[in-house]
């Protein structure tokens, strides 16, 4: 796997692109840090490969979660325990004042005013 700069992509696009499309793997760096991978894929291939990366995202957010229960200590809760925090936090929730008032106090919508104009953006 070889490090190319968004500048180079830019101005070696062509020869990065055959690169890729030969086989080659890219790590692509912004300010000197990994920002994107450029790998080669196949039309039928792209589904299995999101699938596959997206699982390997998922397990190192899930090992990050471990690792934090294990330095805090709650990876040695019981059951019990779990269940007396989930029941505590729910208590507490309950107690505290709504963020909204109930649908019943809503007042009703005033008369419909006209949508504001919209700009064309610029480019």
């Amino acid at each position: 796997m070889d490090y190319v700069t968004v500048r180079e992509l830019r101005e070696k696009s062509g020869e990065i692109w055959q690169r890729v499309e030969a086989g080659e793997e890219f790590v692509v760096t912004r300010n000197g840090k990994p920002f994107a991978l450029l790998v080669h894929t196949e039309p039928q291939a792209v589904e299995d490969r999101l699938r596959a990366l997206r699982l390997s995202r998922m397990a190192e957010v899930v090992r990050a979660i471990q690792a934090d229960a294990q330095a805090s200590g709650a990876s040695l809760l019981t059951d019990e325990e779990i269940q007396a925090e989930i029941d505590a936090a729910r208590r507490e929730r309950r107690a505290r004042p709504a963020a909204y008032p109930p649908a019943a106090t809503v007042p009703p919508p005033k008369a419909a005013e006209p949508a504001p104009k919209r700009h064309a953006r610029r480019r």
